[in-house]
């Protein structure tokens, strides 16, 4: 376990993305439950990765939903619809990660979701560079479905209260707390018992105190 600064931390990710010899796109998760600070980090990390020359493309888990017609078959607050009902990740293999992986020819989309419509997006298909770097943030993303899709895999952490309380600040519906006691947190502790993320995870990052992270970067990563 390392301790430092959170640019301390930031220049270890970058390190060990640069590590990646692969001869296509490095395909980055960063997994983590909600509101563990997932996205904030890995737009930090695209900071200094750009500058660091590379070409970044930033894209998250929440523009590859399933409509919202599909999402709650089983109701608004089960945890097994969350890990099962929400994602389309056959669609995010088809048109980013497959493209960006090993035999794929780097055109790929960022996107399939549009929250404002609730429907179907379609953006402009894109090429990416051989040495393009992929940080793709979201829940769920070490699971059986996408494991094998990832050339680095780092899993933010926090303890599951802690995340409520982020919640609780940054948003502003009625039944927030709610939804993360009966959906999220329960979905998460699924996920941990049949997908077991930190076990295949690189790089585990201990976020409780942003400013002052801890990280575990795995020998064999």
């Amino acid at each position: 376990m390392e301790h430092g600064t959170r640019d301390e931390m930031l220049r270890r990710l970058a390190d060990a993305v640069a590590g990646v010899a692969v001869a296509h796109p490095t395909r980055v998760a960063v997994d983590g439950p909600p509101a563990t600070g997932k996205t904030t980090l890995a737009d930090e990390l695209a900071v200094v990765l750009r500058e660091r020359g590379r070409d970044v493309i930033r894209a998250t888990v929440d523009d590859f939903l399933f409509p919202r017609a599909q999402r709650y078959p089983r109701g608004e607050y089960s945890a097994e619809g969350c890990y099962h009902d929400t994602h389309d990740h056959d669609a995010l293999n088809r048109v980013l990660l497959d493209p960006l992986g090993p035999g794929g020819d780097r055109r790929f989309q960022p996107a399939v979701y549009d929250h404002t419509t609730d429907g179907v997006l379609s953006p402009p298909v894109t090429t990416a560079p051989a040495d393009a770097v992929l940080l793709f943030d979201g829940v769920f993303l070490l699971r059986p479905e996408l494991i094998d899709r990832w050339d680095l895999r780092v899993f933010v952490s926090t303890t599951l209260d802690r995340t409520v309380e982020r919640a609780l600040v940054r948003e502003r519906r009625p039944d927030v707390e709610r939804r993360w006691r009966e959906r999220y947190i329960p979905s998460q502790q699924l996920y941990f018992a049949t997908a077991r993320p930190t076990d295949h995870a690189d790089i585990v990052v201990h976020n409780d105190e942003p400013q002052r992270p801890a990280w575990e970067i795995r020998a064999d990563s």
